[in-house]
């Protein structure tokens, strides 16, 4: 089943359960596959991977936000913005453990011969590419930096 069908079922769901946090969510999730599908020079269908892309970009979205209403003392907002965040991430692939990361970050280490850190651009070319889907940017480059450093 299409993620499209899936988050309509799952509105119907949320609004026969009257779960207002789940619905703002998923409310959200279809506005962006909408606004997705009907963007200039849209195919009209999502692929698998376009998804993806789509709800890493809503939960990235979400991590961004709540860490500003954490910093400036707006928990009221922190605690939608953490509510919205934990459904969007059921519809994402499971993401990498911080040692599962290691591990792949350190073979394309070894793979692209990358020494130090101003091979860093060679290195986050190819782990971005690998690890899309299961692992956050900021983790990746964080990690890769620490490795080419040692």
């Amino acid at each position: 089943m299409s993620l499209e069908l899936t988050i309509n079922a799952e509105i119907k769901a949320a609004m026969l359960g009257k779960k207002e946090a789940d619905l703002r969510a998923l409310r959200a999730i279809k506005a962006a596959i909408l606004v997705a599908k009907t963007a200039e020079g849209a195919s009209g269908d999502l692929t698998e991977a376009d998804e993806s892309k789509l709800l890493q970009k809503l939960a990235k979205q979400r991590k961004d936000s709540l860490e500003i209403f954490r910093a400036q003392n707006r928990e009221d907002l922190a605690v939608k913005e953490e509510e919205e965040l934990v459904v969007i991430e059921r519809f994402l692939p499971k993401q990498m453990s911080e040692a599962e990361l290691r591990t792949a970050i350190t073979d394309i280490i070894a793979t692209t011969g990358a020494s130090s850190p101003a091979d860093m651009g060679k290195v986050m070319g190819v782990a971005t590419k690998q690890l899309a889907g299961k692992a956050d940017g900021k983790a990746i480059s964080a990690l890769v930096k620490e490795l080419l450093t040692k």
